[in-house]
């Protein structure tokens, strides 16, 4: 494991003829940054003026709709990303287009997120970020995530546990910038400001309000109206923008230009960190300048899981996801049946090994402070998955108790979601977050950054819960600890070639959402958006209800399990529920089978040694996302 430090080195402000690899960047030169720039100004030019039309396609590969750039699923040769807005979508190919790698298109897709859909994710928050090297073949986990206070404590929202989830004290030490930096500093190809500037662009000058975030701003419509720093920019005359409002975060952009400027030291340790601290401690926070300058990035190799033919990339602790989604399809697998997860009775042993798997997760901790070992290898062993799977009937389920849960379950939030595959066959999957909707309801002033609510992750000693089960003492709050997650970005391979990349939205939902989806395209053998579009089935173990999807999402589509479905599960004893939620999920596929006609030295779809297949990219309409490519 390697810890990345913002009081690296490497990772402050370049100082003038500093031998760096970010002096390197830097001469890359004008004409990089205005072609980037060019891209970008079109692309919002595009997105905001106009109406994202979100075609509601059927997954018939190769015709002109498929083609569309204003649908959920595009084909491209080069490059493509997959977000949950078109416009960043957009700006991160641009970045591609431009020269720049994956990371590069990382650093610039994330900042535009977190200006246009701030209910998810944002600087003040962190995540994790998964990054295979096509020419090394290594795949890094970036470690992200937000932290507890130096100042935290187990027993510190005794008094009022409502602050746990409200207000500034909610909030852990944000990761987000110094991820992007470090991701960077080691892959990054473009000048580091260059990808700033679409962001500082849509927070100064304005942009359209989405579906979806105006949709979260009416859901929040109290929390919203309860801050000043969020009435600012979302109700600034006292009335709540809504859907086909400009909205304008002109604080954020002066903070994000003077972080593309100077790196991410002046965050963690210079006067961005500082005006936040004070914002923050002004209105009761905990947070520290000696938080920031303490904050570190942990980098490992990848979780790495062999599973139905396929390898797949993760995160390990303190994300339960990529572990999670082992223990479930090995139980799957170990039925001896492609087709064991298939139709309607496939549903319910999925529910089923949904249920064992939440039982076994709440285990879990940061494995900086909770060893592991025994719970980890368990959720990857095929043995262990087949024990489980021998629990299981066909027939019937089974009351809470019976899936032995020593502790009470954390129910995780709001993320976000994006894909990308590179020109080089680089692939990233990244979720960041702020945890709740607009994290912890308070935007610092001076910043016009969102706080995140990410302590209300951590489970506590002395709260009652309303399953009846203790909380999880691995999942204790500790001073610079980091919460367990639910977030499952992965990468797919098949023999060692680049297959997918893969990952979504929706706190506890992420992994059984996750999981549809690559069992929907990569076992089953459904097209792209089909995969996604899909309705799914989720469980929380307790309540013990069956979770299935029945809404319309925002182009009207409908996604609704079939009846004849849920009579069968309702025949299997499930209590069922049909809710307007669920995951959102992106998916990007490399086509193994179909190689990009090379130009000039490139032969049967290889370059550098590389396979080059053709990509199809996929975001959710849930979340009315649109992808992008070239």
């Amino acid at each position: 494991m390697a810890l990345v430090g913002i009081d690296d080195p490497l990772l402050g402000h370049p100082t003038p003829g500093k031998k760096s690899k970010v002096i390197t960047k830097a001469v890359l030169g004008a004409a990089t940054t205005i072609a980037v720039l060019v891209l970008v100004f079109y692309s919002q030019i595009n997105a905001s003026g106009g109406r994202w039309e979100g075609l509601l396609l059927k997954g018939r590969r190769g015709s002109e709709e498929n083609k569309s750039r204003t649908g959920y699923v595009i084909e491209a040769e080069e490059g493509a990303v997959a977000a949950e807005d078109g416009r960043c979508s957009e700006i991160g190919v641009a970045a591609l287009r431009a020269g720049g790698n994956a990371v590069d298109a990382a650093v610039a897709t994330t900042l535009c997120l977190g200006v246009i859909n701030p209910m998810s994710s944002g600087i003040g928050g962190g995540g994790f970020m998964v990054f295979r090297s096509a020419q090394t073949g290594r795949t890094q986990a970036y470690d992200f995530r937000e932290t507890a206070p130096l100042a935290s404590s187990q027993n510190m929202y005794d008094k009022n546990p409502k602050t746990k989830a409200e207000g500034p004290l909610a909030m852990g030490v944000p990761g987000e910038i110094a991820g992007l930096h470090a991701a960077w500093i080691e892959h990054g190809r473009l000048p580091w400001r260059s990808l700033f500037q679409p962001a500082i662009k849509l927070a100064r000058e304005g942009f359209v309000i989405g579906a979806c975030l105006g949709e979260y701003m009416m859901y929040s419509k109290d929390q919203i109206m309860a801050d000043s720093g969020l009435q600012e920019v979302l109700a600034p005359n006292g009335n709540l923008l809504q859907k086909g409002d400009i909205c304008y975060n002109p604080k954020l952009a002066d903070t994000l230009e003077l972080i593309s400027e100077q790196g991410a030291d002046v965050f963690y340790n210079g006067i961005i960190g500082e005006k936040l601290v004070r914002d923050v401690q002004a209105t009761g926070g905990i947070l520290t300048m000696e938080d920031l300058r303490q904050y570190r990035v942990e980098v490992k190799d990848a979780m790495t899981v062999n599973v139905m033919g396929y390898t797949i990339l993760g995160m390990g602790p303190p994300s339960s996801g990529t572990a999670g989604l082992a223990l479930i399809l090995n139980i799957l697998e170990s039925y001896g049946d492609v087709d064991a997860a298939k139709g309607p009775l496939g549903l319910h042993r999925l529910l089923e090994a949904q249920k064992h798997m939440l039982a076994v997760r709440m285990n879990l901790g940061d494995p900086d402070f909770v060893n592991n070992t025994e719970y980890v290898s368990a959720m990857l062993s095929q043995s262990f998955a087949g024990q489980v799977q021998q629990m299981i009937l066909d027939n019937t389920t089974f009351p809470a108790s019976y899936y032995l849960a020593k502790w009470s379950q954390l129910l995780d939030r709001g993320t976000s979601h994006f894909n990308i595959i590179d020109a080089d066959r680089n692939a990233l999957s990244m979720t960041s977050t702020v945890n709740a909707h607009f994290g912890a309801g308070v935007r610092s002033p001076s910043t016009g950054i969102i706080l995140n609510n990410e302590m209300d992750d951590f489970s506590m000693p002395t709260k009652g819960t309303a399953d009846g089960l203790p909380p999880a003492p691995p999942n204790f709050i500790q001073p610079k600890k980091r919460p367990l997650s639910a977030m499952t970005p992965i990468i797919i391979l098949k023999d060692n070639q680049l297959a997918g990349v893969l990952g979504g939205s929706g706190g506890l939902y992420i992994p059984p959402g996750v999981i549809q989806v690559f069992l929907n395209h990569f076992v089953y053998g459904m097209e792209p958006l089909a995969a996604v579009k899909h309705p799914r089935v989720y469980h929380k173990l307790i309540p013990n209800v069956a979770i299935y999807e029945k809404w319309i999402v925002y182009n009207g589509d409908e996604i609704e399990l079939s009846e004849e479905a849920v009579q069968f599960l309702a025949s299997r004893g499930h209590i069922l529920s049909g809710l307007p939620r669920g995951s959102g999920c992106q998916l990007l596929v490399h086509d193994l089978h179909n190689p990009v006609k090379m130009k000039g030295d490139g032969r049967g779809g290889f370059r550098n040694g590389v396979f080059r297949g053709k990509l199809t990219a996929v975001s959710d309409p849930r979340k009315d996302g649109k992808p992008a490519g070239f």
